[in-house]
């Protein structure tokens, strides 16, 4: 092929080309807006953090609603820990205690889910911990076990944050 006798210029093909360029460079960006805003807004890189949110915000609606039997579910990660309570040394009994009358914050009426923080070993670590504000000003910090579901209170360590 000379120049003489080169393919005509094809201005479909052409467009289609720029439009593939520039939606690609396009949906990179946005991936990585995503990405950084979930990290910047705390809670983790692409929003990884918001099921363990999620769960813990239940927990917390159980307990201001005084769904004891549900929170505890949560708790375990056991939707059908009645089958088997035996298989729980720490029992309902005792949760309830803990999260009445012998909580650092008295009986849950009131929660926000503020941020999340993946911690723990590893690359992606073994747990969330999540900062929640109880009963107006009260911060606690829940740990959220990612192997399986379960939930621990108090975290490891504490989030600076406002």
């Amino acid at each position: 092929m000379t120049l003489l006798n080169a393919p005509k210029f094809d201005a479909g093909r052409e467009r289609k080309k720029a439009v593939l360029i520039y939606g690609g460079i396009a949906l990179v960006l946005l991936a990585a807006a995503i990405g950084v805003l979930g990290y910047l807004l705390g809670h983790g890189w692409f929003y990884t953090n918001l099921p363990a949110e999620h769960k813990v915000d239940k927990f917390f609606q159980a307990l201001e609603t005084k769904d004891y039997n549900k929170a505890y579910a949560l708790w375990m990660s056991d939707p059908d820990w009645q089958q088997h309570p035996q298989k729980y040394d720490y029992n309902l009994k005792r949760f309830t205690e803990d999260w009445t009358t012998e909580s650092p914050v008295g009986p849950i009426q009131s929660h926000h889910v503020d941020i999340s923080k993946t911690d723990g070993t590893g690359t992606f670590g073994t747990g969330i911990i999540v900062a929640v504000r109880v009963n107006g000003d009260h911060k606690l910090f829940m740990w959220y076990e990612k192997k399986d579901g379960t939930l621990t209170y108090p975290a490891p360590h504490e989030l600076q944050y406002q």
